[in-house]
């Protein structure tokens, strides 16, 4: 039996794939933070991967010195408001 490797293409070679848990509040802090890179760095064309990942760790750089947090407003008694179906009901 032959095995076949599939190539990466070379675009994605510098991304680091971490895998995590699909639920949880980190995961909305980590789109806003995605979004806030997406506004405020790649809002523009860049021609080539290596200025890419330039332009990327600077602004890491930058919003690590700046020490910026999200801050997190959304709390258990918001989500058993909203998401209310999903919590079990206790009944006499």
């Amino acid at each position: 039996m032959k095995r076949f490797h599939r190539k990466k293409p070379k675009d994605w070679d510098w991304f680091e794939f971490i895998y995590t848990p699909k639920h949880g509040s980190w995961l909305n802090m980590a789109e806003i933070e995605l979004h806030v890179l997406n506004r405020q760095c790649l809002n523009r064309w860049i021609g080539d991967m290596q200025t890419m990942e330039k332009e990327v760790k600077a602004w890491q750089r930058s919003r690590n010195n700046k020490d910026a947090k999200i801050n997190w407003q959304y709390t258990n008694e918001n989500a058993k408001i909203k998401l209310k179906k999903l919590y079990p009901t206790i009944s006499n």
